[in-house]
């Protein structure tokens, strides 16, 4: 008897909704044992060789839940159509955006402020399928595009202004991370002659 194949939506919203139980597992526990405090321990910390480590974690961790409630309706809609391109480069932009945007809020953010939120991911996203839909002209990636525009395209205007408790630095370099990641993996049509630099 042959063994039933997976349907690719049933495994992709199961990375999806795993990631996000991460985020409300860690914000749980943040906000009821106080002495732990993940967001000043492990949040990036601006020009300051302890907030290093951040970097890699502080994606994962969220101020409060209407911090983390905030962000978890977006992360997974926009994190959902990402992984229409294939799981590969939903994996690829999230790392590459979370490292190159964490280097650069920890080289120009504030000194003396601490950065964390989900946020990234998601501007990076937002950048990766606008870009996606720039370069192939295809017609499904533009629907995808005008999708995540029409509900969370005003996301965009966030990076021109600043306001305390955003990280407007984050916003931009996820936003920027993810047009380069879509430039890096995706190939327009044969005719144009581009490859993806990094088949993912």
């Amino acid at each position: 008897m042959g063994k039933i194949k997976r349907s690719p939506f049933f495994d992709n919203s199961l990375l999806l909704f795993s990631i996000v139980i991460i985020f409300w597992i860690i914000t749980t526990i943040d906000q009821n044992i106080p002495e732990w405090n993940f967001t000043l321990s492990y949040g990036i910390k601006a020009r300051d060789l302890d907030g290093i480590l951040g970097i890699f974690i502080a994606p994962f961790l969220h101020v409060n839940y209407q911090h983390l409630i905030g962000n978890t309706l977006p992360f997974l809609a926009l994190g959902g159509l990402v992984l229409l391109s294939g799981r590969g480069r939903f994996i690829f932009t999230s790392i590459l955006s979370g490292v190159i945007s964490g280097l650069g809020i920890w080289i120009f953010a504030k000194e003396g402020t601490v950065h964390v939120g989900s946020s990234i991911l998601i501007f990076s996203y937002l950048g990766f399928l606008l870009m996606q839909a720039w370069f192939t002209r295809n017609i499904k990636w533009c629907l995808v595009a005008l999708i995540a525009s029409i509900f969370y395209g005003a996301l965009i205007l966030t990076l021109l202004y600043q306001k305390n408790g955003i990280s407007w630095h984050g916003h931009f370099f996820g936003f920027t991370t993810g047009i380069i990641s879509a430039i890096l993996v995706t190939p327009t049509p044969a005719k144009k002659k581009w490859k993806a630099i990094i088949k993912v």
